[in-house]
Parts: structure tokens; C-alpha cells; sequence
């Protein structure tokens, strides 16, 4: 009985996603053909709302052109590791992943890839989408019978990645406006992007929590199914015309898959080309795709095309060829289609099903549906965009600072650490160099306020480097996602990192300053004050950036604190505290040139002690020389050089944010 009623649910499932496709084909005035290229009528927004009884698509606010993708012969091959040269009987050094790969998404209807594991699935779907990083591709992609551009296609499609990676500290709603800010066109004003917004968080089911944190996975914030409803509504915002989407229901219980496939069929319902990889699938969540694409290993297509009702014309292919077991009454299709086209299947039955799919009469529909897809339709223009992003640079910056102030602010753990840090460390060091600025009888005295100088900087500093790492590791990963679909370059995303530390930086140098400078005791002047301020701000902030520009140059952050620790162990070192400079080596002193720390304390002392005129007891020495005359001639310090100090680091300070900004660019560790 229990039988009997799952298979009338799936009836009545299949007659509505039917009735959906049919009503979407006498729907069809809703678009306007110039020549064959089907293009949504602009509606306006509030003549749609204000008509009795008429009730307005969902996700349709915004016109958008629905595409098709034909690609014909697609290979695909990447460098044969080492371990399999030595093994591989033949001189060809590349391994092939995709072979001979045909096929067409159209809009509409949804595509499943599927396969066994290592079929290919996600690898040719990074290839059509354009998001392969190496390797060698050949064969023809056309979008709606245009050669595909990768700089137009980013524009027009949409990818969600299998791992949801997002922002942690904002808000599910702030997550798609930031999207939809920066990859909607600039033609479309501000209101219209926010009802847009709007509209697909009712497409993918979100509005209820449009207001909670997304949070670190596993963690806090969103659940999973949340987090994938959320991967796809941020792809949704920038309103693509073709959509790829990487295992959606992968790590999903039952109910959470459904939530998230209804989302999916909500998508494809507005129109859009919408393919999705797909591993075991339940029967339900099989059933709502309409189109197939199986491969088996090495990327060869054994099967393709529509699943049909109850799966019946894949059912229908698969047990006409000789020696394939039937289906058993209430087996899920796709569990059986994956064990009768198995590796071990086709040695039992002696068959390759790709060579059978190739001389099959659907093999040759594909053939003819491709070529007829790979035809512009007449009177149709290829889509063109002056510029690689929707956004120009100041606008990409806007969007990009808003976003990390946000995160920031609401990172207390990252920032109440070193304020905490920051605070206890000058209390440490005002204790124990508890008034030491007042003694300044000898040189000994000299030492220990040199010694309370070095340290208040040196710790502090250290720690602004090491704490900012994984911080700023795990929004590169953000990073990567959100270039890859256009949303901004690098370099106003960079330049928002650097400038969104100043405020905090700028918070920490003031008290912590003050206490130290209380403290130690040291000449209550303004200017010497000043120059106490400026030189530990200057200094906390290419610490800061130093890390930063460690993690962009390494591909993890366990890497990347590993850099810091030497970074800071090299300035530790050529400092000029533990050997002044005049007593460096001479084939070692270009090392204490080039050491910011160097810089920061001859700056110090120099700004403090340099003009002071007091004598003072040196050991050795038969008079008593003055502190000017010790420290520019001990440790090569001198006050008038403060103008070159403050321009040296500065220069540190902007050459370690520039750093930053350059290897985030040019550098990718993300391989794919």
C-alpha cells in the first residue's frame, strides 16, 4: 500500500512538472522574436502589480535572453603525472578526461550530468563554463549558435560551486544585494535591483531569513540546504540566462535535497538553461529533470537526451540493448542506470555503451540538434559588452568597502584579540619599564628605555602581522568565487582590505600609545608625542599588510604564517637593537637598509633622544658626552633624518599593501 501511494505522489509530481512545461509553451506572447532569438518583453514594474487578478512570474521582474549552449567534440586533457609516465606504455604525455563530448542545454529544461565517479561530470562542465584553470581543450562551444567568449559568457551565466563559500559575518539578504549590485547592469537603477533581490528570495525561498548571518559552515549561521538555497539565489541576482550548478544536493538529507531541487525547478521554470551535475540521485529529485547527459569514464557520452515520464525513454534505451538486465518495479532509475552501465557490466556483456551510443538513431538526433544549435538564428546579433565587469572600478570599490566594513565590524574575535592583545601588552610594558624615562643618567639607562622602546613596538606589531592571516585566507576563498563570476577585479578588492584596517589600526596605536607613553614617562611635548603616535601607527600598519601580502603569496594560511614568522624574524634580526649598525658587517648592512623594524627604531629614539643635550655616564670613557652625541654616534641615529624616516616608512608601508594587491592578482592557487 505504502508502495502504492509513493507511486501515485510521483504521478501526480511528473502530471504538474508537465502542466508547468505545457503552460510555459502557450505562454510564449509573453516574448517578442526578433527573427528567432527569443527575448522577454520589458515589463514595467508597477503597471504589472496594478492589474486586477494578475499575478506576476517570479524571478521575471528583470528581462534577460534565454540561450542555449551547443558544444560539438569537446576533449579535454591535462599533464600526465610523473608517476604515470613511468608506468604508460605510450610517448603521449597528456591524459585525456573528455572525449568527444556532444551534446545541448536548452532554456527551459533541466539538464542532469551524471556518471559514475570520475566520469567527468563537474571537469566538462568547468570546461564549457570557462572556469578551467589548465589544461588543454578542444572542440566548438556556441552559445545560441555564436561562438562562445568567455569574457561575454561570464556576463550571461551564472555557477554554483559544489562547496558553498560565502562571507561569514553578512546577512543573507546583504549577500545577494552585494551581488546583484555589482553583476547587474548599470542601466538598471537602484529600486528595480533591490525588487529583484527581492523577487528571488521568494524564488529560492530565503525572505524569512534575509536578515540572519550566513555564518562558518558547520559552525554557526545558515544550514546546508540554507546555504545552498543561498549559492544559488546569489547566482540568481545577477539574472543569468544560463545557470550550472555542481552536485546541489550532495551532503542533503532527503528533505533538504527536495527544498533545494524545488528551488532548481523554480529556476528553470522562469526560463533560464539550468544543467546540474548529479550523484545517486533519489528517485523523486531524478524524476524533475527533463534531459540527461551520462558518461562513463575518460568523459564518453553513453547516453543523451530526455528522461521522458517515469524516466521511460531512458528505461527504453538502456533495456534494448542486448544482455542489459530490466529494471525491477519500484527501483530507482537512476541507481539502476548506474550498475547496468557500470565498468564491470560492460566486460559481462562485452559491449562499450559509448561505441553503442554512437550508432544509435539518438546519437544521430543529438548530432542534428547540435548542428541545427550551432546556427545563429536569423536576424540575431551576438551578445557584446564593452567592459569585462557589469561595474566600473569606483563603483566595484564602493560595493567591495561596504562589504568588509561589515565584516570587520561584526568580527569581534579577529579585532577584540589584538585590542586585547594590543592592551595588555602596554600595560606589561609599563610596568616593567615602570618610569624609566626620567633615568637617563648613564648609558646603561639609555639601554633599558631603548630596550622599553623596542619591545612596546616589536610584540605588538608581531601579533597585528600573525593575527590578520586567517582572516584574510579565508575571504580569499570568497575572493576566488566571486572573480570567477565577474563581480569585481582585484584590485579594488584589495584596495578595500588595506583601507578598511586603517580605523582599527589607527584605534589600537591611540591607547595603546598613550599608556606607554604615560607610563615609561617620556617628555610630555607634543611634538615628541606626535612622532611616538605616527611611528607605531606607521608601523602596525605594514606589520598588518605584511601579513596580508604573506597570505597572497602563499596557498594556505598554515603557509602563510609560516612567511610571517620569518618576515618577522629577519626584521627581529638586522633591527639595529641587538647590533647597532655602525658594528653590522659591512657585506650585512644593506640587510638593516632594507629592515622596516630598522627604520621604526631609529625614528623612535631618534624622535625622542636625538636632540637631547645631556650629559650622560658612558663606561670607557673619560668624559661625559652627551645623549645627542651617544646616540648618533652608538647607534648612527640622528634627529634630522626624521623627514627621511617618516618617507621610508611610509614607502615600507605602501610597497607591502601594493605587494598585496599584485600577487592577489596575478597569483591563483585555486587550480581547478
Amino acid at each position: 500500500m505504502l508502495l502504492k501511494q509513493k507511486t501515485q505522489v510521483r504521478d501526480i509530481l511528473c502530471i504538474k512538472r508537465y502542466c508547468s512545461l505545457l503552460w510555459m509553451s502557450f505562454h510564449l506572447t509573453d516574448y517578442i522574436f526578433p527573427g528567432e532569438m527569443m527575448i522577454p518583453k520589458t515589463h514595467n514594474i508597477n503597471e504589472d502589480s496594478g492589474v486586477a487578478g494578475a499575478a506576476p512570474k517570479r524571478g521575471m521582474i528583470l528581462p534577460f535572453t534565454p540561450l542555449s549552449m551547443s558544444f560539438d567534440n569537446i576533449n579535454y586533457y591535462v599533464d600526465m603525472p610523473q608517476a604515470m609516465k613511468e608506468e604508460s606504455t605510450t610517448k603521449d604525455n597528456k591524459l585525456q578526461l573528455l572525449t568527444e563530448v556532444s551534446g545541448a542545454f536548452r532554456p527551459g529544461v533541466l539538464t542532469a550530468l551524471m556518471g559514475i565517479s570520475g566520469a567527468g561530470k563537474t571537469t566538462l562542465m568547468d570546461v564549457l563554463s570557462g572556469r578551467k584553470t589548465g589544461g588543454y581543450i578542444e572542440g566548438d562551444i556556441r552559445i545560441s549558435g555564436f561562438p562562445k567568449v568567455q569574457h561575454t559568457f561570464t556576463r550571461i551565466s551564472g555557477y554554483c560551486e559544489q562547496n558553498d563559500i560565502h562571507s561569514p559575518q553578512v546577512t543573507v539578504y546583504e549577500s545577494l544585494v552585494f551581488s546583484a549590485f555589482l553583476r547587474l547592469p548599470k542601466d538598471i537603477n537602484k529600486d528595480e535591483k533591490m525588487l529583484f533581490v527581492k523577487e528571488v528570495m521568494e524564488l529560492v525561498e530565503l525572505t524569512n531569513l534575509k536578515d540572519m548571518i550566513v555564518g562558518i559552515p558547520g559552525v554557526s549561521g545558515l544550514s546546508t540546504q540554507q546555504r545552498k538555497r543561498l549559492t544559488i539565489a546569489v547566482e540568481l541576482v545577477a539574472n543569468p540566462s544560463i545557470i550550472f550548478m555542481d552536485e546541489p544536493t550532495t551532503g542533503l538529507d532527503a528533505r533538504a535535497a527536495a527544498i533545494v531541487m524545488r528551488t532548481v525547478r523554480n529556476t528553470v521554470d522562469t526560463g533560464r538553461t539550468v544543467v546540474c551535475t548529479i550523484h545517486q540521485p533519489g528517485v523523486d529529485i531524478f524524476e524533475a529533470f527533463d534531459e540527461l547527459l551520462l558518461m562513463k569514464t575518460r568523459g564518453q557520452v553513453i547516453y543523451a537526451g530526455p528522461l521522458g515520464l517515469k524516466s521511460a525513454n531512458l528505461i527504453e534505451y538502456l533495456e534494448g540493448i542486448h544482455g542489459v538486465p530490466k529494471i525491477v518495479e519500484q527501483q530507482n532509475p537512476a541507481t539502476w542506470l548506474l550498475e547496468v552501465t557500470s565498468v564491470a557490466s560492460e566486460k559481462r556483456l562485452g559491449i562499450d555503451f559509448a561505441q553503442h551510443y554512437k550508432s544509435s538513431t539518438l546519437y544521430e538526433r543529438n548530432i542534428a540538434l547540435v548542428k541545427e544549435l550551432s546556427i545563429p538564428p536569423s536576424g540575431a546579433k551576438q551578445l557584446f559588452y564593452t567592459t569585462q565587469y557589469a561595474q566600473s572600478m569606483w563603483s566595484q570599490f564602493k560595493s567591495c568597502i561596504q562589504k568588509q566594513w561589515h565584516s570587520y565590524w561584526r568580527t569581534p574575535e579577529y579585532n577584540l584579540v589584538r585590542f586585547c592583545f594590543t592592551l595588555v601588552t602596554s600595560l606589561l610594558v609599563g610596568t616593567i619599564f615602570w618610569k624609566v624615562g626620567t633615568k637617563r643618567d648613564s648609558s646603561t639607562d639609555l639601554t633599558m628605555i631603548f630596550g622599553g622602546l623596542y619591545g612596546a613596538v616589536l610584540f605588538a606589531g608581531i601579533n597585528n602581522g600573525t593575527t590578520v592571516v586567517p582572516v584574510v585566507a579565508f575571504e580569499r576563498t570568497v575572493f576566488y568565487r566571486e572573480r570567477a563570476a565577474g563581480m569585481y577585479s582585484a584590485l579594488p578588492y584589495a584596495m578595500t582590505q588595506v583601507i578598511v584596517e586603517i580605523p582599527y589600526v589607527f584605534f589600537q596605536t591611540t591607547y595603546y600609545t598613550v599608556i606607554i607613553y604615560t607610563m615609561v614617562s617620556f617628555e610630555w611635548t607634543a611634538v615628541k608625542y606626535f612622532w611616538f603616535f605616527f611611528m607605531h601607527f606607521l608601523t602596525f600598519l605594514y606589520f598588518t599588510y605584511n601579513g596580508l601580502m604573506a597570505v597572497s603569496l602563499a596557498p594556505n594560511d598554515q603557509l602563510a604564517s609560516i612567511l610571517t614568522s620569518a618576515f618577522d624574524s629577519l626584521f627581529n634580526l638586522f633591527s639595529g637593537f641587538f647590533i647597532p649598525r655602525p658594528k653590522i658587517p659591512k657585506w650585512w648592512v644593506w640587510c638593516y637598509w632594507i629592515d622596516p623594524l630598522a627604520w621604526t627604531f631609529q625614528g623612535l629614539i631618534a624622535s625622542q633622544y636625538g636632540d637631547v643635550k645631556e650629559t650622560i655616564k658612558v663606561p670607557g670613557m673619560s668624559y661625559d658626552p652627551t645623549i645627542k652625541w651617544y646616540v648618533e654616534t652608538h647607534f648612527g641615529y640622528e634627529d634630522g633624518y626624521l623627514g627621511l624616516v617618516t618617507a621610508v616608512l611610509v614607502s615600507f608601508t605602501v610597497f607591502f599593501a601594493v605587494m598585496y594587491a599584485y600577487c592577489l592578482n596575478k597569483l591563483n592557487f585555486q587550480t581547478r
